[in-house]
């Protein structure tokens, strides 16, 4: 079924609530060139996102999607998503793309990011979808609904509104940014930095490396491999109940029980965060039987501490320099200094490192090659007016 607000409203969004009328909507998408995408979704208190609404627009149309209505049928949206002739566009895609890669087993091909394309065309780093409705479509997004309930139901107006002006917009951002791009020959910037977005593995995290989030200060390889099992057990059962991670068993928890190896419920129940209940029941019984075989692991099974960089720290003025540099490409060049070099990428550079994603591909071109003249001293900075100039060493 799809319901329209009264005829004459311009783009006036169509609210989706059956099969049928999802096919419908999706066969006439399919006809064009490129479609924009966005949903909602709750997480809050589940593991995975619970899609409630997904929004879509076509050059004519814009509608919203309830996925939620009793015996609905998505199968014709993963249809349209898999469409190799249909550009699916969206804005900071990552969330979105994963929950359509858990409903239908795939990632959305072609795929689009604005938020990327964005930042490749100078609007800094992680632009809002706001901010480019005001720049590129002279749009004003109201924000009162961002943090409604949706998974209740019915959807109010106003919701449907405002999920749909995720999408209509964005139609304009997208042609806005792509002629942008093209005019300034960074197309191929673009299709490089989304590469990773449309890996599936991407969206895939392994929970044997869960562990390196929490960055652990210990060279101890045997307290590093219990944190890792207790992280990876913490994954899987977060995934088989279905609740945040955090709201399992928190970091901080992790890491004593790591440092006191408990071998029994007790001595698991006198960690924070751990109650007595927790430590005698399924869960418990389940870090505990992790804890076990990780302490039972040989010394070459246990992974590796980190390693610290080899050779004297970097000066702490090159790196300055570096960052100097890194500012003044980015006003040259109109792109975000995030996608050009991270903090830490500056920090290996001055160290000595060669191996790095700002050694490469177009980055290089933009930066890299300045970064190591200046690092070889072949080059130094100077001020020309209010800008950073490049000075050839002589």
């Amino acid at each position: 079924m799809s319901r329209r607000p009264p005829a004459g409203a311009e783009d006036a969004p169509a609210l989706i609530t059956d099969t049928a009328g999802l096919a419908a909507l999706c066969d006439r998408l399919r006809a064009e060139s490129f479609v924009t995408v966005d949903t909602e979704f709750m997480r809050e208190r589940t593991y995975w996102p619970e899609l409630c609404v997904v929004q879509l627009a076509g050059d004519d149309e814009v509608a919203v999607v309830d996925a939620l209505a009793p015996g609905i049928d998505l199968a014709p949206l993963g249809a349209l998503l898999a469409d190799p002739a249909v550009m699916k566009v969206f804005h900071a895609a990552r969330q979105d793309v994963e929950i359509f890669l858990l409903r239908f087993g795939a990632v959305p091909t072609p795929i689009y990011d604005t938020q990327i394309a964005a930042m490749v065309a100078g609007f800094g780093d992680q632009v809002s979808y706001d901010a480019l409705a005001r720049s590129l479509a002279n749009a004003q997004i109201d924000k009162a609904h961002r943090f409604s309930d949706w998974a209740a139901r019915p959807l109010s107006p106003a919701q449907i509104a405002y999920a749909a002006a995720d999408v209509t917009h964005l139609r304009r951002i997208y042609t806005g940014l792509t002629a942008r791009l093209e005019r300034e020959g960074r197309t191929a910037w673009v299709a490089e930095e989304l590469g990773e977005l449309a890996d599936a593995a991407t969206y895939r995290p392994d929970p044997d490396t869960a562990w390196e989030r929490l960055r652990p200060r210990s060279h101890n390889r045997r307290f590093l491999g219990l944190l890792r099992a207790a992280c990876a057990w913490r994954e899987r059962e977060a995934q088989r109940v279905n609740i945040p991670r955090q709201r399992l068993v928190k970091d901080e928890t992790l890491l004593e029980v790591a440092a006191t190896a408990p071998e029994t419920a007790a001595e698991l129940a006198r960690a924070r965060g751990i109650t007595e209940g927790f430590a005698r029941g399924k869960s418990g019984g389940g870090l505990l039987a992790a804890i076990a075989e990780a302490k039972a692991l040989p010394e070459a099974a246990l992974p590796e501490a980190p390693r610290d960089r080899d050779g004297p720290a970097p000066s702490p003025a090159l790196v300055a320099l570096l960052k100097v540099l890194l500012a003044a490409a980015s006003e040259q060049h109109h792109v975000a200094p995030k996608l050009l070099a991270s903090s830490d990428e500056l920090e290996r550079l001055a160290a000595g490192e060669s191996d790095l994603p700002a050694l490469h591909g177009w980055r290089r071109e933009v930066f890299g090659e300045q970064a190591l003249a200046l690092k070889d001293g072949r080059i130094a900075l100077g001020v020309e007016g209010r800008r950073i100039r490049v000075i050839e060493a002589g």
